[in-house]
Order: structure tokens, then C-alpha cells, then sequence
């Protein structure tokens, strides 16, 4: 029988992945309906490895709590087992899972298209992006760029969040 030392494992992911940061957005409203928010949690790439062992470190990271990257969508209301929590409250959205809890002020529209929507579309990056690092502002262009590569969107992993208040 084995065991695996959770502790030891998140150091060690936690070296490789370097700094991981999470970034919201909106989709355009389409004749006048909004759709779920977006939140996109990433590595700078600048982990003790490099970005490579970074993405292996991601990958490794996203099996232990059950997501396979370039897979279909996970709805996380029906898998209780996938150990993501989001909170949004207060022009905040609090992210918890293992090896990240980050919060980040997400803009109104943001907040209430959650609220609405119940869910909030979750994407977890495989491959670096280290122009998204915290405190350097991010235009829509670069965003799109990122977000919208085919390469990125193939290799991440994609979740459906159900969406927390402080009160439940």
C-alpha cells in the first residue's frame, strides 16, 4: 500500500508552477443576452524548471483534483468531487482549489452575469502566459490573443463553476 505526502506534493508543484495568477472577463452580449462570465487561471512560466516543467507540474496539478486537460467541459455542480470553489462577492471573485486560492476584483457586469447565470465558465491554462502577471494591465487584445489561441483552449481544462455567496 502507498501513500502520497500531500504536503511535499504541493511544494513541489508549487516550485514548478511558479506564480499562477487568474483573470475575469465577459463575452460580448448577443442580441441583448449575456452569457456566463469567464475566469482563466494561469502560470507565469517562471517556476524553478521553467515554463516546460511548469506545464508538466499543471498537468500533474490537474489530474490529482479530476480535471484532464483538452477534455470536454466538467459542470462542477454535478461532479462534487472536484475540490473548486468560487465565491463571488462584494466586486470579488475567490477562487479556492489545491495549489491556488486567489481573489480579484471582477468589474460589475462581471459580478452580476455570475449572479444570473448561477455559473461561471472556469479555464485552467496548461501552458504559460507570462505577459498576464498580477499588477500589469492586460488589454482586450492581449487577452483575446491568450484566450482565444486554439492551441491554449485545446490544451486547458475546462470547468463550469457554480457560483457562492458568502452566505451559501
Amino acid at each position: 500500500m502507498t501513500s502520497t505526502n500531500t504536503a511535499a506534493n504541493h511544494a513541489h508543484y508549487a516550485s514548478l508552477l511558479g506564480t499562477l495568477s487568474v483573470i475575469p472577463w465577459t463575452s460580448d452580449p448577443a442580441a441583448g443576452e449575456r452569457s456566463a462570465p469567464f475566469l482563466l487561471a494561469y502560470s507565469l512560466g517562471d517556476g524553478r524548471d521553467g515554463p516546460e516543467a511548469g506545464t508538466e507540474a499543471m498537468h500533474a496539478v490537474l489530474a490529482d483534483i479530476g480535471l484532464k486537460p483538452g477534455s470536454e467541459l466538467v459542470d462542477a455542480a454535478q461532479s462534487p468531487n472536484i475540490p473548486i470553489k468560487l465565491i463571488v462577492e462584494a466586486g470579488r471573485a475567490v477562487l479556492t482549489m489545491p495549489y491556488l486560492h486567489a481573489q480579484c476584483p471582477v468589474p460589475p457586469e462581471w459580478e452580476q452575469d455570475a449572479r444570473d447565470t448561477g455559473q461561471v465558465y472556469f479555464l485552467v491554462a496548461t501552458r504559460p502566459w507570462a505577459e498576464g502577471a498580477p499588477g500589469r494591465p492586460v488589454d482586450e487584445q492581449q487577452l483575446r490573443a491568450f484566450a482565444g489561441d486554439e492551441e491554449m483552449l485545446l490544451s486547458a481544462a475546462h470547468c463550469l463553476l457554480p457560483v457562492r455567496g458568502l452566505r451559501g
